[in-house]
């Protein structure tokens, strides 16, 4: 009842006015003449409550059978009345303007001709009128009055809906626009992190290089002098990077998001609750923006698609994992179609290793919720790391970036693979950042000697070229991801804590390389060693049994991107190109 009254215009208060003031009409007249009538009087009134009930509730499920409940029950009542007391078939105009103002399309063929030419016949004949035409006139002016109103509703109908179209609208365009300069942003600031940063980080290497060559102490001013211009332009070109980045980038999460939901519920005229529950914490900046994307075509759906006027937004900070709900008060549907926005959505989800799970029924509203597994370490487990570079600006500068997250702590740094081995043997770190291209040793070899001695250790490469034959040689020699040096700091450190945690990583670009050189080049050779990890070997069997992804997912409660990305890992280690290599090749060699 009240969903029904929460959507009421002003002309549908009108119109139970006129028909509670119908029934009192009638009420009083039975009332004052109910000894003239052969009914009992109880059952009179009965007759009239239910010729007040009955049409009304069925206007709310079908106009049908509102017609026919009004023409049958309250028309009935009057000739009734009218029977007694002829003058009572003028309670009848009033149904007529109801029974006009209700009627809808095809309706008006039988609907029409009922109320206008057979009710007055019908009264003529009982209630002994013989003024037929004037009873005909009186009936044809109230269902054509019936009829302009409910073109006059049918009007504001119309403007509504259209309206609520355009703030929706409105909204989506300003959120398409929002979301076009994040990107442009984004684009922008990570062509010149990967460009001029770069460049500058190779000239101050280079330039650090030629320093054993000056002996003069000319030459060392005038290198000094030059080292400090370049890193000074460096750290200028960085604070150009972050001003380009969305002020709504830097806001926490459950600001983001209320912000979101205030604006929408402002243009969109439909009320959203917001709420937020748990301790909040730091999640990733692709995270982040997931949940917010996530947010944003559900609100949008919600009200496009299923006419919402309610939408409730949980945010859940667990334990070991960040929850959005979205749920609205929509008509919902048994067959969600899957367009351009929530595959967007579920894609952005996968590349974050979340899920995105729907629920939606007729007249239940739908609910949508992302859960993100939470990409971060408790403050008593701090993660040891060992860096391995060649460079010390390098290392230093890794040093500083990572020292500046709490659960990290650089236990040591090497300059070779030489160096790498002895540090791990001496200070035993969880994880080794590691170079490839180094002196002495380089960091393939490093690899595959710490993967052998310790295969606890996880080696994450962390290079500056985009070198595919490289890249499958580390993976092979069991390095547990494969990074270049252009990513993002915040990445990094969310990246070191998911190798920690057993995941394996390959920069995207690179996995698309890797890929499709797997795919011109069938007989590659990989290397003898394997170095498959227990949760690698454990994925591989039961992709073997013939499971999908989902359910390997389902089965060791991992996300659904997680499982793809130790496929992938045991796919490139292999040399294979897909599942069915995969599992014919571990055959044969006895893996399984």
């Amino acid at each position: 009842m009240n969903k029904w009254i929460q959507k009421w215009f002003w002309y549908n208060w009108l119109m139970l006015g006129i028909r509670l003031l119908c029934s009192i009409s009638l009420l009083l007249t039975t009332v004052d003449r109910h000894a003239y009538f052969m009914l009992p009087f109880w059952i009179l009134v009965l007759w009239q409550l239910i010729a007040f009930t009955v049409p009304w509730v069925c206007l709310q499920l079908n106009y049908k059978y509102y017609l026919l409940t009004e023409i049958v029950i309250s028309g009935g009542l009057c000739l009734y009345l009218a029977s007694f007391f002829p003058a009572a078939y003028l309670s009848f105009l009033l149904y007529a303007f109801l029974i006009a103002a209700n009627s809808r399309q095809q309706s008006y063929y039988w609907s029409a001709p009922l109320v206008i030419l057979l009710v007055p016949i019908i009264f003529t004949q009982v209630a002994e009128q013989s003024d037929f035409w004037a009873i005909l006139l009186q009936f044809g002016l109230a269902y054509t009055f019936g009829f302009s109103f409910h073109l006059l509703m049918v009007n504001h109908r119309q403007s509504e809906i259209i309206r609520d179209q355009n703030a929706v609208l409105e909204q989506y365009l300003s959120q398409v626009e929002r979301i076009t300069l994040a990107e442009e942003r984004s684009r922008l600031s990570k062509e010149l992190h990967d460009t001029v940063g770069h460049a500058y980080t190779s000239l101050i290497m280079g330039l650090e290089t030629l320093r054993p060559e000056l002996a003069t102490v000319t030459g060392t001013e005038r290198l000094d002098s030059l080292l400090y211009r370049a890193r000074q332009n460096m750290d200028e070109v960085r604070n150009y990077v972050h001003q380009m980045q969305s002020p709504q980038e830097e806001l926490p999460l459950t600001q983001s998001l209320q912000a979101l939901a205030d604006e929408f519920q402002e243009h969109a005229n439909v009320t959203v609750r917001f709420q937020a529950f748990g301790e909040e914490y730091m999640i990733t900046r692709q995270a982040k923006t997931m949940l917010y994307r996530c947010l944003q075509e559900s609100l949008t759906n919600a009200v496009r698609h299923g006419q919402s006027t309610a939408i409730t937004v949980f945010l859940r900070f667990e334990l070991q994992q960040t929850r959005l709900e979205i749920q609205d008060n929509g008509r919902g549907t048994e067959q969600l179609r899957d367009g351009f926005g929530l595959r967007a959505m579920k894609e952005r989800a996968i590349n974050v290793q979340g899920q995105i799970a729907i629920y939606s029924q007729p007249d239940e509203g739908t609910l949508v919720t992302c859960t993100l597994p939470r990409q971060i370490e408790a403050e008593d487990e701090a993660i040891r790391l060992l860096l391995v570079d060649d460079q010390p600006f390098i290392r230093d500068s890794l040093q500083i970036i990572l020292e500046e997250q709490h659960d990290l702590q650089v236990a040591g740094m090497a300059e070779d693979g030489r160096q790498a081995i002895e540090q791990c043997r001496l200070l035993q770190p969880q994880l080794v950042l590691m170079d490839l291209d180094m002196p002495h040793m380089d960091g393939i070899s490093a690899t595959r000697m710490i993967k052998q001695t310790w295969p606890h250790i996880h080696i994450l490469i962390l290079t500056t070229f985009e070198d595919t034959e490289q890249a499958l040689q580390a993976m092979q020699s069991g390095a547990d991801g494969y990074l270049l040096k252009s990513m993002h700091p915040g990445e990094l450190a969310e990246t070191i804590r998911t190798v920690h945690r057993g995941g394996t990583l390959i920069d995207r670009g690179m996995s698309q390389k890797l890929f499709a050189q797997l795919n011109d080049s069938p007989m590659i050779q990989p290397a003898t060693s394997y170095d498959l990890t227990p949760r690698e070997l454990e994925i591989l069997q039961l992709v073997s049994e013939g499971l999908r992804y989902k359910t390997i997912a389902s089965r060791l409660y991992l996300s659904d991107g997680t499982v793809r990305n130790y496929a992938s890992s045991v796919y490139l280690k292999l040399g294979v190109r897909n599942r069915e290599e995969a599992v014919q090749k571990s055959r044969e060699l006895g893996i399984l």
